[in-house]
């Protein structure tokens, strides 16, 4: 069964080129290429993974999130993209982004993301989880662990996620059922009031909860 997959990125020569490697590559259709989020919310009919560039004319990529996943509720997005700054990075994860790579990670390495994501992972590019990971080292220095009501699993679900691991290597890794895996890391969103896995990720950083 190939991953549905839509390109929503302006950059015509850019798009082609992940079109083709989409098309060409076994597990994997391309349902879609837009070059703008208005022209997406009109036309996309289907997609379990979306490449989503950030500088898009009308509605940026970040600001567009949330209608794509009105659109699509079981949709993962990527954010596939030139901006490594703090605020782009921080904003997509903020407003539901389920990934961020940048536009120079090479083609393997994005299809490996996109499998990921279909999977229930949070793919990151190192440098920008480096990022991530300097930033809440600076603004969490003094802050002593945290507390929360997880559960003894919840919590060492929540450390795994944090690592990378995705629903089927944590299903494996505690020898429990991918359906287990997926009741835990629902509890995990709502007693952490987030929506995503990278959210969760962020969250699990700044508060100290793993």
């Amino acid at each position: 069964m190939s991953i549905k997959v839509a390109i929503i990125e302006d950059h015509v020569e850019f798009r082609k080129s992940i079109f083709y490697i989409l098309q060409s590559t076994e597990g994997f259709i391309c349902t879609g290429e837009f070059s703008s989020v208005e022209q997406a919310l009109k036309e996309l009919k289907e997609a379990e993974v979306i490449l989503l560039d950030i500088n898009l004319p009308g509605i940026s990529g970040i600001e567009g999130i949330n209608s794509l996943k009105e659109l699509l509720p079981e949709c993962r997005i990527i954010m596939l993209t030139v901006f490594d700054d703090n605020n782009n990075i921080f904003n997509a994860i903020l407003k539901g982004a389920d990934g961020y790579l940048l536009k120079k990670t090479a083609p393997i390495r994005i299809l490996q993301a996109i499998e990921d994501a279909a999977e229930g992972g949070s793919p990151i590019t190192p440098n920008i989880a480096r990022q991530v990971l300097q930033f809440f080292k600076a603004n969490s220095a003094s802050t002593t662990k945290g507390s929360s009501n997880l559960s003894e699993r919840e919590r060492e679900i929540l450390s795994l996620i944090v690592v990378g691991l995705n629903n089927s290597e944590i299903s494996e890794k505690l020898f429990i059922s991918l359906q287990t895996v997926r009741n835990h890391i629902r509890h995990i969103y709502e007693k952490l009031h987030v929506h995503t896995k990278t959210q969760a990720v962020l969250k699990a950083l700044h508060d100290k909860l793993v």
